[in-house]
């Protein structure tokens, strides 16, 4: 990628743009927001790494790992969403252990977690920060 930089008054300007340019590469668009059914989920490929992402009403994106961890298959974009108290869950399709969305916890049995990708909206079109929480 060639990053052109128009003439700054100061280095403190250039250096500012260069760190938001690198910031922005951490961010993969990966389709637009209308493109998304509420309450689906969809898989999408992310740096190597299968994702899973969610519309919940017209405003909540949410993304985790799209392989099960108790079954390691690649399924949870199929799961049933829903929610548990105040918190929003996918359930898994295969043995139905339920996750909460925003952290990626197992609600239902102690267990490993589902991993976390930050969402973002910018035009209309969704982006998935590449590195996991």
């Amino acid at each position: 990628m060639t990053l052109m930089i128009e003439r700054a008054d100061s280095r403190e300007t250039a250096s500012a743009r260069l760190i938001a340019a690198a910031r922005s590469r951490n961010w993969s668009r990966v389709c637009r927001v209308d493109d998304l059914e509420p309450g689906w989920g969809e898989a999408v490929l992310l740096a190597e790494r299968q994702v899973a992402l969610f519309r919940v009403g017209d405003r909540e994106l949410y993304a985790v790992d799209h392989i099960d961890p108790k079954t390691a298959a690649p399924v949870i974009a199929r799961g049933i969403v829903g929610s548990k108290g105040d918190r929003t869950t996918v359930a898994s399709p295969l043995l139905k252990q339920v996750y909460d969305l925003e952290t990626g916890e197992c609600l239902s049995e102690s267990g490993p977690s589902l991993a976390t990708y930050r969402t973002r909206v910018v035009s209309g079109y969704v982006e998935i920060e590449a590195a996991a929480s």
